[in-house]
């Protein structure tokens, strides 16, 4: 594929994806748009994608990369949710874009080995979600509303971040652009449009939902790193793939019955 392909099926996907959670957020509620948008449904195929065009050494060089900024990502999502609580929401975004880069540079300068990173990753979204604000608790489940125009805008803003996150890392160093590509599109901007609107609770719930959902993203890349030396690349992608449903599955059932066993006591 050429680059400008490449470029213009990513801005899709991105599109597509920040589409998606919005309608979830209609129909279910903040914390499931959130999840949607946590999943690794831009970067699965994608990964999928390279894996056409590069040798599988190099795709998994790429997964690693990804999980070794994993803790950076769930650093931002706590720092957001809980300035979400306080601040309007440009402060709330430099400060936690900034949580984001002191993470990602200081895991960086660790050079931590590939184990290491390994299991702080699988770590980090049970991690994050001990220390995400109460306040996550307190928005209400159920339908959210929220209008063509507003979702319309939504799926702009995002492609325009996008694009100028792909375009920008292009004239960094390497760790930067690293950073920078691996920064959640989605988790700039959904939480953009709902602290104005629905306030700090809601915003911390969507937050939640986001770190829920990347269980599945982080179960999805360390089941390549492991398998891409092992399996042919369509088998290890499929089982990847299927590694993270499972995954999403089994800790989306856990919540819920430990939600439900804090209700009934």
């Amino acid at each position: 594929m050429t680059a400008t392909s490449w470029l213009l099926l990513k801005l899709a996907m991105v599109a597509g994806v920040v589409g998606l959670a919005s309608w979830v957020t209609r129909r279910l509620g903040h914390a499931a748009g959130g999840w949607m948008a946590g999943l690794p449904v831009i970067a699965g195929p994608i990964t999928g994608l390279l894996l056409l065009d590069l040798a599988p050494a190099l795709v998994r060089e790429v997964c690693l990369a990804t999980l070794q900024c994993q803790p950076a990502l769930m650093a931002y999502l706590v720092v957001m949710a809980h300035a979400a609580q306080r601040l309007s929401w440009p402060a709330c975004l430099l400060l936690a874009i900034g949580a984001y880069l002191a993470t990602g540079l200081l895991l960086l300068a660790l050079a931590l080995p590939a184990a290491t990173a390994l299991v702080l990753a699988l770590a980090s979204p049970a991690l994050g979600l001990l220390v995400m604000p109460r306040q996550a608790r307190q928005a209400a489940a159920g339908p959210v509303p929220l209008d063509r125009t507003e979702l319309l805008a939504r799926m702009l803003v995002a492609c325009l971040v996008a694009a100028g996150v792909m375009l920008g890392a292009q004239h960094l160093a390497a760790a930067w652009a690293g950073l920078l590509l691996a920064a959640p599109i989605a988790g700039l901007v959904l939480p953009a449009f709902t602290l104005p609107r629905h306030g700090g609770p809601a915003t911390a719930a969507l937050l939640a939902g986001f770190a829920r959902g990347q269980v599945g993203f982080v179960v999805f890349f360390a089941a390549m790193v492991l398998a891409l030396p092992r399996l042919a690349p369509l088998p290890a992608w499929l089982g990847s793939v299927a590694s993270a449903v499972l995954a999403g599955w089994a800790w989306t059932r856990w919540q819920g019955r430990r939600a439900a066993a804090r209700r009934g006591r």
